[in-house]
């Protein structure tokens, strides 16, 4: 995949971090598409037990982030 239809955030959840990727522009879909890979196995654990919270706060905060 080219890097300019990949974006990529180390982010922090609740003390847990995460690598966030972004894909742009997928073939057969309209709206953004996300991934997240724990960085370790306590913030795999905790991305398995939570993940509507996980879910709604990386919609809100780091792929629909509002316009300054």
């Amino acid at each position: 995949m080219p890097s300019r239809n990949l974006k990529t955030k180390n982010i922090t959840v609740s003390k847990h971090k995460f690598r966030l990727e972004i894909y742009l522009a997928l073939e057969g879909h309209r709206d953004i598409c996300w991934e997240i890979f724990p960085h370790n196995y306590s913030s795999a654990l905790y991305a398995f037990s939570n993940k509507d919270r996980l879910n709604k706060v990386i919609e809100t905060k780091h792929i629909y982030e509002p316009k300054p």
